[in-house]
Order: structure tokens, then sequence, then C-alpha cells
């Protein structure tokens, strides 16, 4: 999914869960954060303190690079969460590894993975881990079907539109995503060779996988469904009944899947924020906003420094570093790494580490 998805319709989800329109920001804005803190490193103080952030994505969630795919302590844990074939922990597929790994929407791992984030509900950062179970989350159903390591099964062919139409512009489109990549080393992590058709909310689609499987995927219905349960483990962390969405805020979430149809997730966005602005979803005027980067950021608000990529040689340390929203995020990340890395996927037989 896109940033529309994970900001704005995340914000939508969350204040119909209960939570308060300034927690239900923390909670969209770390979900989306997940996508764009790219940068690594140990930050330095003038003081003499230091602090090492992680990252939890690659650049524009890069395919291109070939190099970046090689980490799988990114892609698996916050974009590509195995999903053991739907089965329980101590259950193994049928067929070989490979099905471990196969992202399955709301699985057995998935729950685990919501259960340990409400287990740190007593954390500073608990609202901001909670964000990146929501980003991981319901990408479990914009991802499913595709794994977070380079493997054939993630080979897309013959994409055809929700009328049978075969979309005879894709391979086109792939080449020129990647450019000087060569044919035969396009890679096969992810989602890449399927560019945006996972993460389309109105987009209703089929494709030949590189197993030779014919997958449907109707994006409105999966989505629907993702926001639906991510409305649950909301209201489980609230400790309220865990009943979803009114029927009235579905109708609405999926109004906008179908009339936002254009393909940039900023465009989307635009219009999500919007709505949310003239209180299209009853749930009160709100003026929301999210700045990935530079001047208003959260990096901004907590170092000082308008930088989009890299680093100062060294900032100016304050005892308001230690409860900033980055580093809050970042605290949070390396939680869910531990969580999803260390704790649940040995369960089910498999290592990342």
């Amino acid at each position: 999914m896109q940033i529309d998805l994970h900001f704005g319709m995340t914000w939508v989800v969350a204040r119909a869960a209960g939570f308060s329109p300034k927690d239900a920001k923390v909670i969209a804005h770390a979900s989306q954060y997940v996508d764009d803190a790219t940068n690594q490193g140990t930050i330095k103080f003038s003081n003499g303190a230091t602090y090492k952030r992680i990252t939890t994505a690659h650049k524009m969630l890069d395919y291109r690079n070939l190099q970046s795919l090689k980490n799988q302590q990114v892609w698996i844990p916050f974009h590509f969460l195995p999903g053991n074939d739907g089965l329980p922990a101590g259950s193994n597929p049928s067929g070989s590894f490979i099905r471990k790994l196969v992202c399955k929407p709301n699985s057995y791992v998935a729950k685990d993975m919501v259960d340990e984030c409400i287990a740190n509900r007593h954390r500073p950062y608990a609202l901001h881990l909670l964000g990146i179970t929501s980003h991981v989350f319901i990408d479990t159903y914009g991802h499913q079907g595709f794994a977070g390591v380079q493997h054939q099964i993630n080979n897309v062919d013959n994409i055809r539109h929700h009328n049978g139409q075969l979309d005879s512009n894709w391979m086109q489109r792939v080449s020129d995503y990647f450019m000087d990549v060569m044919q035969d080393e396009i890679p096969s992590l992810g989602h890449g060779q399927a560019l945006s058709n996972p993460d389309l909310p109105h987009q209703h689609w089929s494709y030949m996988n590189g197993l030779g499987e014919r997958i449907e995927r109707n994006n409105p219905k999966d989505f629907l469904e993702a926001a639906n349960e991510l409305c649950k483990v909301y209201q489980t962390y609230l400790q309220h009944t865990p009943v979803g969405l009114s029927s009235h805020i579905k109708t609405l979430i999926a109004q906008c899947f179908s009339e936002f149809d254009m393909d940039g997730g900023e465009l989307r966005l635009k219009l999500w924020l919007e709505a949310i602005a003239r209180d299209r979803f009853g749930l009160g005027a709100y003026q929301l906003a999210y700045i990935a980067k530079g001047l208003g950021s959260w990096k901004h608000q907590a170092l000082g420094t308008v930088l989009s990529d890299g680093d100062e040689d060294d900032y100016l340390f304050s005892q308001a570093f230690l409860s900033s929203d980055w580093k809050l995020f970042h605290d949070a990340a390396k939680q869910h790494r531990f969580n999803v890395v260390d704790i649940i996927l040995p369960r089910y037989g498999i290592c990342v580490s």
C-alpha cells in the first residue's frame, strides 16, 4: 500500500476505533514513516552522546538497488511479513520453504506481531510501535502472495485487468522502471515486477506468478477487509470490544477507494486529507498533514536539521531529543524488528537474523 492508506486511511481507522485525533496522528505518521526512514547509521552529538537508528525502508522502496535487496532485516519484518502459508506456529506448509515466507493476510504470524505490540503498550514509544505494526499488518493484504526474498515465486507475467484485458504495456513499463538492469536480472523480490498494481486501492487485476499459478487480486475488497481488521487491532489495543468498523465508515472508505482512482499515492492522499478536513467520515474535522523529511519533519524537530539525506557532522544535544517522535519511532522500529525476527519467526521455523 502507499501513503494514502498508510497515513490517511490509517488516521481514519484509528479515530473510528476510539483514539484521539492527536494519538491517531502519531500512529498514522509512524505507519507511513516506515516507508520513509531510509537513512541509517549513528547520530553524533557535540557533547559526545550518540544514537544509532535503523532503516526501515530503502529509498523509494527501490527494487532497482540490487545490493539493498539482500537486506532481509528490512524487507521481511517491515514490508513482507512471512505468513507460514496461513498455518499456526509448529505447522509446516507442504512444498518448499518459500511457502513459509510468502505474505498471507492476517496470518497467525501477523496476529502474533499484534500481540507483541500490545504487550509493549507501556513503553514510551507504544503509539509509534502501533503505527509500525499497522503498516506491516495492512501490507499483509497488499503484499499477499509475494515474499521479501529474491525467488521465482515473485516473478510476474500476463497481468490482466478485472475485465480480462491483458495489460499490453506492462513489460515496457517494467523495463522502463528498471532501466539499465538486464531483463534476466530484473529482481524477483517482493512485488517489484508487478510495479504498483498491489498497492492501488481501486485496482482489480490478476497475474501469473513464477510457479505458474494464476493469482486473482481484488484490491478494493482486500483493502476494505484490511481496514476493518486494523480497526479490530486498535479496539483490542484500547481494550474495547473488537467489532471493527461501522457499516457507515466502511461504505465511506469503499467510496474513497473508488473515487480516488488516480495511480499516484500523493494525489490520492491529498483527497483523503481534504475529506478528513471536511469531516466526510463524521469523526470531527481535522487538519492533517505529513512531512517526511526536511523542515517540519520529525527528524527536524528532534535534531534541528533540514537535510533530507545524510547527516550533519554533529548535532546539539538536548533532553527533548530523548522524547522526540523521531527517536521514539526508531526505538519502536528496533523493538518491532526484535519482536518479529527474534521472537515470532523462530516459532514458525523461520530464521532471518
